[in-house]
């Protein structure tokens, strides 16, 4: 009965939707009120029958309701509730209904909360969001129904992937597909104002925050993910350049350029064209990501769809949504042109240049992830593109990007000085230099690309706080006044230098475990011992424990530094009994903001156990970064300028005009 009612509940949430996207278009070309205003409502009652739906797939994987196929192929009567129920979205058919929920969610935070909005753009909007909302809930009650039933119905069924049943599984989805699905109102809005025919400093205002948020969400998710590939795969690595990965940066890439592009909309009102563009891109590239893992061109652990037929329905989706957006912004792209009137060396021109290289660094990574996929769709041939391309590609882009960074923030709106510019940075520069030359000094000359790259990264760091000083003129008032400043300074600025800072921890991690990395697979019996880092790991032994629905091996190992006792690490080889699945779980101890890594292996023809070890230098820094920049996203949000139609009047320090 339960799944009966989810299904009742996604058909009226489709005819909800389609008259979401129907209703208020009208409304709004004729300037009835009552047409526009029914947006609101159906946004609402169209997000409180999805979560009914969700609600009711909830409950059947909590029971193991095994008539329903997908709980049937997707989770076992043996499985520990936590994962039984993030196997809601283990799935595809989950995974979507997931992507409509966050997305009902969304319009239903718009319908509520948009009342600063001019009326018919917000029913513009909305009835967008509607038109997205009705081609999901279409492919997934027609070719992807969670709640399809199975007959006869079976004993038992057949477990989620046991690479799945983990804690990340969780949260890195919800918070990728909150990334995801936010960018679908920057969209909205996009279509909305070329459907208006009017784009100001106003409405860039209310699509930042939304932007902003969307971004911090994916920001998250895809530190998260990487996160978990890192101690759930055994491999030692933190990311492989993965199609599937390749899939959620890009979003992010241009998301970036777009929150930084709409800044410029807010402040000055001049590339609005280009704006409007970005919004359509980074929707579609998240729609890009979406039909990856639906296509049944990818085999991996990220794929959640082998049938072609599904990934034809996200692929029509995403013709519709790119097509149709990028056909209105070529009718309606020219009656926004406005005349752009700034010098190359302005904060206009600063943020022109970081758009222009995160594009190109996102059209490089766009190259290197599906050339492979056209390659083999046209023919026989199979090639695959790895990360020496991304490495000789993507990383020489970013390089000047992140020297500019630091720039940014200093540099003038309209016209600046770059002798001005460089003077009040020589103090992180100074930092950034001896940063390099100890790391050059300190390696012996032996490694001179990463005194450099952490040289970039103490750069970003230092110049990121320096803006503070700069803010709050530290050194050239009393304390007192610099306080005073310190409680003036919006909290879009501090959120810009966690966001700057944060990207230069993550430099700083990334560039030390790539050029210090120590690392050993060998083969061991109880007993033996390896030098590794200074560090002392011995297999103290190996023994066979149960979980709830696995067996494993687990190797215990000490670890010791000049005779004393450091850490206890544990690592297992899980078999999973009825998938008939072997994964391995590593085992992490941190030491300060590095990391020494374990990873059992199968024993060999000797009784040996096969081991990997490493010890990965500053290693957290990967993920502390990113967060930290996540977190600088949402004290930006907490900026009154950031609330939707709140403009307020900037306070500007004497030396920045921010």
């Amino acid at each position: 009965m339960v799944a009966e009612i989810g299904q009742f509940a996604l058909v009226i949430a489709l005819l909800i939707a389609v008259a979401q996207a129907v209703v208020p278009l009208i409304g709004a070309s004729r300037g009835e009120t009552h047409l526009m205003t029914f947006a609101n409502t159906a946004s609402v009652v169209l997000c409180g029958f999805v979560v009914l739906a969700f609600a009711a797939l909830v409950q059947a994987f909590a029971v193991t309701d095994l008539s329903l196929r997908v709980v049937v192929m997707h989770s076992n009567s043996t499985m520990p509730t936590l994962f039984k129920l993030t196997g809601v979205w283990g799935n595809h058919e989950g995974s979507l209904l997931l992507w409509v929920l966050i997305l009902a969610l969304f319009g239903a935070a718009l319908g509520l909360t948009g009342a600063n909005l001019p009326a018919t753009l917000k029913a513009r909007v909305l009835a967008v969001q509607g038109m997205i909302s009705a081609a999901f809930l279409a492919l997934m009650i027609f070719t992807s129904n969670p709640f399809a039933r199975m007959s006869p119905t079976p004993t038992d069924g057949q477990e989620l992937n046991p690479l799945l049943q983990d804690i990340g599984l969780a949260i890195h989805p919800p918070f990728l597909y909150l990334g995801y699905v936010g960018f679908s109102v920057t969209f909205a809005f996009a279509v909305a104002a070329l459907l208006e025919g009017r784009i100001d400093s106003s409405w860039a205002r209310f699509v930042r925050p939304w932007v902003l948020a969307a971004w911090c969400f994916l920001t998250i998710g895809i530190t998260l993910g990487s996160y978990w590939a890192y101690y759930e795969l055994g491999w030692g690595g933190w990311w492989f350049w993965d199609p599937v990965e390749n899939a959620s940066f890009m979003p992010w890439i241009v998301g970036t350029a777009l929150l930084h592009s709409a800044l410029v909309v807010e402040r000055r009102q001049t590339l609005i064209v280009w704006t409007v563009l970005l919004a359509i891109l980074t929707f579609s590239l998240s729609l890009v990501g979406t039909f990856l893992v639906r296509s049944g061109l990818l085999t991996s652990v990220h794929a959640f769809a082998t049938d072609p037929s599904r990934g034809v329905g996200v692929l029509a989706i995403l013709f519709a949504a790119t097509g149709g957006g990028l056909t209105l912004f070529a009718l309606r792209a020219g009656t926004f042109d406005k005349p752009a009137v700034f010098a190359p060396v302005s904060r206009e021109g600063g943020l022109i240049l970081n758009n222009i290289f995160l594009l190109v660094a996102a059209g490089t990574v766009f190259v290197g992830t599906f050339y492979p996929l056209v390659v083999e769709l046209m023919g026989p041939d199979k090639m695959s593109v790895g990360p020496p391309y991304f490495n000789q590609t993507f990383v020489p882009l970013m390089i000047p990007l992140l020297i500019a960074v630091a720039a940014g923030p200093i540099l003038r709106w309209k016209r600046d000085s770059l002798r001005r510019v460089l003077g009040q940075l020589q103090p992180p520069a100074a930092i950034a230099l001896v940063t390099a030359l100890g790391v050059f000094v300190w390696g012996g000359g032996a490694h001179p690309f990463a005194a450099a790259g952490l040289g970039l990264a103490a750069w970003l760091v230092a110049a990121s706080l320096w803006t503070l000083v700069i803010w709050t003129r530290l050194f050239d008032v009393s304390l007192g006044r610099s306080a005073r400043f310190a409680r003036n300074i919006p909290r879009s600025v501090y959120g810009m230098v966690l966001a700057h800072a944060g990207l230069g921890l993550a430099v700083a991690g990334i560039t030390a475990v790539t050029a210090f990395q120590e690392e050993h697979i060998v083969s061991m019996v109880p007993g033996d011992s390896v030098a590794l880092a200074g560090y002392e790991v011995t297999l103290a032994g190996v023994a066979q424990v149960s979980g709830e629905n696995f067996i494993s091996d687990e190797g215990q190992f000490t670890v010791t530094r000049d005779g004393q006792a450091v850490a206890t690490m544990t690592s297992e080889r899980r078999f999973y009994t009825v998938s008939r699945t072997t994964t391995t779980e590593a085992g992490i101890k941190a030491v300060f903001l590095s990391n020494l890594y374990v990873a059992i292996g199968a024993p060999n023809d000797r009784g040996e156990w096969v081991a990997r070890l490493y010890h990965h230098p500053l290693a957290l820094l990967i993920w502390l970064g990113p967060m930290t920049m996540a977190l600088g996203g949402f004290v930006s949000l907490s900026d009154r300028r950031m609330r939707v139609g709140a403009p307020q009047r900037a306070r500007h320090p004497p030396t920045v005009d921010a």
